[in-house]
């Protein structure tokens, strides 16, 4: 009777967040699934259809997946290299940084952008800086390296954040049983850190691909609107000035959300993958 009580107990706690899920999660999903199959006359396929015929749409769908991928495998590294360090750091300093890169991972949108335009903006304190001394010629901010390189600034954070506690499985008496057997630096890592390490790198990636894919505010604020990548035309579809098409704009998230399941049925294979690979 406890055990039952307890079940019932804990399945009643779970229903608040069970009741945020369905109605900000699942029921909205319906929606846009819902109103990516409607036309103007009637149901079918023709907005998709539209979206994969026009050159427009294939561009922001590209675009999209270029800057979420380089921004995210940068970010990637530059995080593992940061999280890494930070156990090697003493306690104060560790915290610093952890605070340091909790708040700057919500540094993103609007702000994220402006401070951006003002350093390497084309009249930028940066970019002013750099072209006396001879570093920069063509550089734009406002072109796809600019926006790649913005996303990244606001992916280190959370990467860091992500991949801190990862580096606890790596055990110190690993590395010393490791090298008092003949094994170098590198083979400890490749053989022993990197496989423990890879779910955690993985689902990281995946969490900043994510983030990534669904950014709005900040190259919105930077191109005003002009960038060509699926958030932005997402919402020019939903409250653009020139053209309204909700149902295309369901299609096209739709697009953005088989995007993201792809990525993640990929994520899990390489995870069962590297699971195999280190029981082995």
């Amino acid at each position: 009777m406890k055990s039952l009580s307890g079940k019932w107990m804990a399945a009643l706690c779970l229903l608040p967040f069970a009741v945020f899920f369905v109605v900000f999660q699942i029921a909205p999903l319906v929606w846009v699934a819902v109103h990516s199959l409607q036309t103007d006359t009637g149901w079918g396929l023709a907005n998709f259809v539209k979206t994969f015929n026009s050159k427009f749409y294939l561009q922001a769908i590209q675009r999209s997946l270029e800057i979420s991928f380089w921004s995210s495998v940068l970010g990637l590294l530059i995080a593992v290299l940061g999280a890494y360090s930070l156990h090697k750091v003493n306690s104060r300093l560790r915290d610093f940084v952890t605070a340091f890169a909790n708040m700057t991972s919500n540094f993103s949108g609007v702000p994220l952008a402006f401070a951006f335009v003002i350093l390497l903006g084309f009249n930028g304190a940066l970019t002013i800086l750099l072209k006396q001394i001879g570093l920069l010629e063509d550089f734009s901010v406002y072109s796809q390296t600019g926006v790649i390189l913005i996303y990244t600034y606001f992916q280190i954070p959370l990467g860091v954040l992500l991949l801190f506690p990862a580096f606890d499985a790596v055990r110190e008496d690993w590395r010393e049983s490791a090298a008092l057997l003949g094994a170098s630096h590198w083979q400890f890592w490749r053989l022993i850190g990197l496989p423990v390490l890879t779910p955690a790198l993985l689902g990281t990636f995946v969490i900043l691909l994510a983030n990534a894919l669904g950014a709005y505010a900040t190259v919105y604020a930077l191109t005003t609107g002009n960038f060509n990548v699926l958030p932005i035309r997402i919402a020019s579809l939903v409250a653009g000035d020139i053209s309204l098409d909700p149902n295309l704009a369901s299609a096209l998230a739709i697009v953005l959300v088989g995007l993201m399941s792809l990525v993640t049925i990929v994520h899990q294979w390489l995870l069962r993958r590297s699971y195999h690979v280190v029981s082995r």
